[in-house]
């Protein structure tokens, strides 16, 4: 198969955590050969989407981990699958690139997530959609309805909508410390709508990212941990990756949503669950592959490479 990655920069990769890589490493293992280009490399010419593409051969140097052909113009239709690997901020440009994709799929290509799922599913936004799951959440921009949310949970996490890697992440206890300042801060003076929920006492055991390939729930998750006085676990700001199995609650959470979300479209997800509750729906980049099989033994990518294989017969 011909395998064509939209991702970002292959130069900015770092090969020992990075899910992308793993995936390209596991097609390789295939035989498949794989390509990658970038967002900017997209372009819509004649009603015809097309990309400048180069053709990938892994190495086994760390540094120069791969060699890339000089760049071609090819349809996206041509490619057997792409895979949408580009990491958030999800801003304007990444709503474009959905919509390019989304007219490369009527076109004939093949894209994993879908385009219009990743689209529809607000990563802070979708645990709406599963609220059995989830602790108490109020999504708003209004002053008065933040700060009586607050003092009915006295203990609460406020954050934005558009967040990655724990960024604009606010704790705030019941004396209600610098609540006003958060809050005119978070939603831009009631510009912005923003998220607010009662804090997870169980963060300290860990931020666990349940994975979802093809609808079937990968059975380790990477609970990442808080360190030292931070209430964030994002291994972005700091926390601790440790590998461990699926807890009843994890997986009932998993099984649930996995079918679900695998007939909208979206191949791969990362649910994010704190104790006993869903937080967030990942259906950008989602990573965490080689943690889990470094510590656990399990193969994550081989499992998603099975997944794409099955969805493309």
């Amino acid at each position: 198969m011909k395998i064509a990655f939209l991702a970002d920069p292959l130069d900015t990769f770092k090969t020992y955590k990075d899910s992308t890589y793993a995936m390209m490493v596991e097609a390789v293992k295939r035989d498949h050969t794989i390509y990658a280009f970038e967002q900017k490399d997209m372009a819509l010419e004649s009603g015809i989407v097309t990309a400048s593409v180069a053709c990938i051969t892994l190495a086994e140097n760390d540094k120069d981990w791969y060699r890339a052909s000089p760049a071609t113009s090819m349809f996206l239709s041509e490619f057997d699958a792409i895979l949408f690997r580009k990491d958030p901020p999800f801003d304007m440009e990444y709503i474009y690139t959905t919509y390019l994709l989304e007219l490369a799929e009527a076109q004939g290509a093949r894209v994993f997530n879908k385009p219009q799922a990743i689209r529809d599913h607000n990563e802070k936004l979708a645990i709406s959609q599963f609220s059995k799951f989830t602790s108490p959440t109020l999504v708003t921009r209004d002053t008065a309805r933040l700060r009586a949310f607050h003092t009915e949970h006295q203990d609460v996490i406020l954050k934005p909508l558009d967040g990655m890697g724990g960024s604009g992440i606010f704790r705030v206890r019941q004396d209600g410390l610098n609540i006003g300042s958060i809050i005119e801060t978070l939603t831009n003076n009631g510009h912005r709508t923003i998220m607010i929920q009662r804090f997870i006492p169980e963060i300290v055991a860990g931020d666990k990212r349940v994975l979802v390939i093809g609808g079937k729930v990968v059975p380790y998750s990477l609970a990442r941990i808080p360190q030292r006085s931070e209430v964030r676990g994002n291994l972005a700001a700091g926390g601790i990756g440790v590998a461990q199995p699926l807890t009843e609650r994890d997986r009932e959470i998993g099984e649930a949503l996995g079918p679900v979300l695998a007939q909208r479209g979206l191949l791969l997800v990362g649910l994010d669950v704190i104790g006993d509750y869903l937080t967030e729906v990942n259906v950008t980049s989602t990573t965490c592959f080689q943690e889990i099989k470094k510590q656990s033994g399990f193969d994550v990518a081989a499992m998603f490479i099975d997944a794409l294989e099955a969805a493309l017969k």
